[in-house]
């Protein structure tokens, strides 16, 4: 039974990284552009003056709000309700996502003095750090950057066809 539940397992945890990576792909410029635009200066000082304890329990509020979004979003796409069940997920995953990296990046330092926190987080890196050294990684990567790239020419052909339209008309 184990040889069985072993490799399901592995392809389960595979996958929930790996939504969490697509997520993030997103949810990093979202949290960047937060930083730089909107000040809160005196949130922010107030954050980094926490102590390491008190960090890691703000560092878990949006964990701990957002994070029951999941069973909530598929219990609306079980009952027929897909759009609003993947709606729901989109944005309280991005929502969560966005939340704890800014926290974490305020809080980095405090969070890593704390040693059970500092342990999680190198066992999340080597996962990661694992996940991304698969050939499945790889693939998806390549896909990802060849979307993308298709995505910005399709844009720069639609802006071309649209310059072209205004010279035509003037």
């Amino acid at each position: 039974m184990k040889r069985i539940l072993e490799p399901v397992t592995y392809i389960l945890a595979a996958v929930y990284f790996l939504v969490d990576a697509v997520f993030m792909a997103v949810a990093r410029p979202i949290s960047r552009w937060l930083g730089r635009h909107l000040e809160f200066k005196r949130l922010r000082a107030w954050i980094r003056s926490l102590p390491p304890y008190p960090s890691l329990a703000l560092f878990s509020v949006p964990v701990i709000i957002l994070e029951p979004v999941k069973p909530i979003a598929a219990y609306l796409a079980a009952t027929g309700q897909i759009v609003s069940g993947a709606v729901a997920f989109i944005i309280g995953e991005l929502l969560k996502l966005v939340l704890v990296e800014r926290l974490f990046h305020l809080t980095r330092d405090k969070l890593m003095r704390i040693p059970a926190f500092a342990w999680a987080y190198g066992k999340f890196a080597e996962v990661r750090a694992w996940l991304q050294a698969t050939e499945a990684w790889r693939v998806v990567r390549a896909l990802s950057r060849a979307a993308r790239d298709y995505v910005a020419q399709a844009k720069a052909r639609l802006v071309g066809s649209f310059s072209k339209l205004a010279t035509f008309r003037d």
